[in-house]
């Protein structure tokens, strides 16, 4: 077996508390992430893309617990590597791409609190980013210039590199006012004036309700609204690359709440959004912007009330006649996740083994023949091949260790016949002619 790189005790608590809650966790990825080489190759090769001005849309597809959020979630850590800012949100019924009641500008307002970058993984980056840019355009300044810090030529020419990011992004739709902000917080910023910032920090945010409360409060007769606030996430990508950042990377989850919206007509505005989104990255009307959503297969290719409901979507994103589960198109615009293989599950159950060890304190116990008896009963359930996912065996196996910690004086076989453990084992088929049993081999 190869040798594991000994994971962080805090890292290790937050990753095995996450997952067996049945959450994906932020932090320690890299530690126990299997299989997905070819998903992940194909969405690494968008962001060379990206980086190089163009855009992307891709939509990963997958089951509840099969790795969507798995596969975002470690897609967010390494554009965050690569210099990029990452905006994140979880849709839900308060928050769709477009709605009566504001939900639209609910989901813009989540995305822009969920600014991370390296330094900011946990969100709220935007002041840190609005004050690191400022900084370092002056320093650029007196670097080309030589003058000191109190020299009112300095200024100037800090005023005049300003001005060249502003009327870069000024050209842009809404650009002009974004622009005008810019420069508001720019001054504030000189003048020492944190009110000011604050205003301008919580017009970024979609927090004006009214034009005229924006009006007054920093003259620009304009606020991001349900209709036009993705326009306002193109403008922070072109933004955020003058800023010396790689891009900007939005991800959306959870599309399958618009799925679930009863009113027909709602759906279909909220997939005509979708639909600007996606044309807008394939036309090269946005610049240095990758998407990812994720859904579930039936969100996506459900004719009555799917993505595919929407005969402009379902016409750009279905599968062509040659792809097929094993041989599926990974630079088309959707990702489709296959199962891990058993033999994926069994390098990810040898990583958990020793995380739960070395977390604990203890030598680990498990073999690799008690991590295939315990794979041969998850795989053993009754219509295993159609609906276990990754997420109910890693449940399980952290509950497996926990109690083998718990009971030193227990082995696995023995538990694992046990009644503690007995939900998984009831379901389990020992029988090979029955329909559902599947051929667990390493």
């Amino acid at each position: 077996m190869e040798e594991h790189k000994k994971v962080p005790r805090r890292i290790a608590q937050t990753v095995l508390n996450s997952l067996k809650g049945g959450v994906v966790p932020r932090i320690g990825l890299p530690y126990i992430t299997v299989g997905r080489k070819n998903e992940i190759e194909a969405l690494l090769h968008d962001v060379d893309i990206i980086s190089e001005g163009g855009a992307s849309f891709r939509f990963i597809v997958g089951r509840y617990g099969s790795g969507k959020s798995f596969l975002l979630q470690t897609i967010r850590n390494f554009v965050m590597d690569r210099g990029f800012i990452v905006a994140d949100a979880d849709l839900s019924p308060e928050r769709r791409l477009q709605g009566t009641k504001g939900q639209g500008l609910a989901t813009y307002r989540e995305l822009i609190s969920n600014l991370s970058t390296k330094t900011r993984p946990e969100g709220g980056a935007l002041t840190l980013i609005l004050d690191r840019w400022i900084s370092a355009v002056q320093t650029d300044a007196m670097q080309e210039t030589g003058l000191q810090p109190d020299d009112p030529a300095l200024a100037a020419a800090t005023d005049r590199k300003i001005y060249a990011v502003t009327s870069s992004v000024s050209e842009l739709v809404h650009g002009f006012e974004f622009a005008k902000l810019l420069s508001a917080y720019y001054r504030a910023y000189l003048e020492g004036d944190e009110e000011k910032k604050a205003r301008v920090v919580r017009w970024f945010r979609g927090e004006y309700a009214l034009k005229s409360e924006a009006k007054e409060a920093l003259g620009v007769n304009i606020i991001v609204s349900d209709d036009d606030w993705y326009d306002y996430l193109k403008l922070f990508a072109a933004f955020f690359r003058l800023a010396g950042y790689t891009g900007m990377f939005i991800m959306i989850d959870e599309l399958v709440n618009i799925y679930k919206i009863p009113n027909s007509i709602t759906r279909q505005y909220n997939y005509e959004k979708l639909l600007t989104m996606y044309n807008d990255t394939l036309q090269g009307k946005a610049k240095y912007l990758g998407i990812l959503m994720g859904a579930t297969p039936q969100a996506l290719e459900d004719k009555r009330r799917g993505i595919y409901s929407y005969e402009a979507l379902r016409s750009r994103l279905a599968e062509g006649r040659f792809s097929k589960p094993g041989a599926r198109d990974l630079l088309a615009p959707v990702i489709r996740l296959e199962p891990l293989t058993a033999e994926e599950m069994l390098v990810l159950c040898e990583k958990l083994s020793e995380m739960h060890a070395g977390l604990y304190g203890y030598a680990r116990r498990v073999s690799t023949d008690d991590l295939v008896s315990f794979l041969k009963i998850e795989y053993g359930r009754i219509g295993a091949d159609q609906n276990i996912t990754p997420r109910e065996v890693i449940r399980d196996f952290i509950e497996l260790l926990d109690l083998l910690y718990q009971n030193p004086g227990m082995g696995i076989g023995e538990l694992l016949d046990s009644e503690d453990f007995s939900y998984a084992r009831s379901e389990a088929v020992s029988d090979e002619t029955d329909p559902g049993f599947v051929e667990f081999t390493i």
